[in-house]
């Protein structure tokens, strides 16, 4: 008698599609992202989903467009060859850096999702939000590898918009943090930023306080974390304390840095993918200079997750992450978002 049994994942597979199929489309705001998703369950969908499908997504250079002299539109498509992530994803960006003077953020995104098998739209989703999700929570999952176990005191550099979720994200890579240190050129804005996480519910048992001093805080920290525009080097390699792990978020052009050579030079480097090499004022300095090579660049954060680069292998030497974000992470975090909402 022939076999009547089936694959669990080919039943989830045609489950899934069948739920895509008979919706229509959705628009899943700020709000409703807010709701379903926490730095913790992210982190915890990347570092289980992007083994499987990191190599099934193909992700074209992004485009960048001048729609002014100092604004710009950036494209940045995606789409998958797994069945268990039957997705197309396009992310639009608009940047408009002279908004700060009319209190309006400076970069506005949408997120719109289409079926790979119908080429149904799915869904469109406020690509802002999503988008810081996804930045802090890669920074997150990749401090799970790089940073010590028993890291005590993080340095936010940048009182942003990602300031709180990278805080948010590193709490739970490791939540034996307990002090959190923030940065930022405008004091005031520092110092509002230590306030607003004070009021944080479930972060009671760890002490925000702002620096005026960013060379003072430096020493103290086990994790700097770096979200700013910054074209002059903010981190001084020197300053780094033996054990220390340093993410980089801020830079994506070539004239950006958030840390000196030395810093580079000091830590073991990992990146969130090849197109940091390319994007990142800090690697692509480093590396014209002859500060490092190449190899120096040990591995992505998926070479990371899959044990196939060591991250740190003691608790003294400095380990260093710069990501530039890519197409890849956003749509596997609109998948994560979708599918919890449907």
């Amino acid at each position: 008698m022939a076999s009547t049994s089936s694959n669990p994942k080919d039943e989830t597979e045609t489950n899934l599609a069948k739920k895509i199929t008979a919706r229509s489309p959705m628009f899943i705001t700020k709000e409703a992202l807010d709701s379903i998703l926490t730095h913790q369950r992210l982190s915890e969908h990347f570092q289980s989903s992007l083994p499987i499908v990191f190599h099934t997504i193909f992700s074209p250079m992004r485009q960048s467009h001048a729609v002014q002299p100092h604004s710009s539109l950036l494209l940045m498509p995606s789409w998958s060859s797994s069945p268990s992530l039957p997705y197309i994803g396009v992310k639009l960006v608009i940047h408009f850096p002279q908004n700060s003077a009319i209190n309006l953020p400076a970069i506005h995104a949408s997120y719109s999702l289409f079926s790979s098998t119908t080429g149904q739209t799915l869904a469109s989703m406020d690509g802002t939000t999503l988008t810081l999700y996804r930045t802090s929570c890669i920074s997150g999952l990749a401090a799970k590898y790089l940073a010590r176990p028993d890291s005590r005191v993080m340095v936010m550099v940048g009182a942003g918009a990602l300031g709180p979720h990278l805080i948010k994200a590193h709490l739970a890579a490791r939540p034996s943090v307990n002090k959190v240190i923030i940065w930022n050129r405008t004091e005031e804005r520092a110092q509002k930023l230590a306030d607003e996480m004070r009021k944080n519910a479930g972060l009671d048992g760890v002490c925000f306080e702002s620096s005026a001093n960013l060379d003072d805080a430096i020493p103290e920290a086990d994790i700097v974390s770096c979200a700013t525009n910054s074209e002059v080097p903010l981190v001084k390699g020197d300053k780094l304390k033996a054990g220390a792990y340093l993410n980089l978020v801020g830079s994506f052009k070539h004239s950006m840095r958030e840390c000196d050579d030395m810093a580079i030079k000091r830590g073991r480097v990992f990146v969130d993918g090849e197109e940091a090499l390319e994007e990142a004022g800090e690697l692509v300095g480093a590396l014209e200079r002859g500060v490092i090579e190449k190899r120096d660049i040990l591995g992505n954060l998926v070479d990371l997750i899959k044990g196939e680069v060591v991250g740190r292998r003691n608790g003294d030497e400095i380990t260093v992450f710069k990501s530039v974000g890519s197409a890849v992470f956003d749509l596997v975090a609109a998948q994560f978002a979708y599918e919890t909402t449907i």
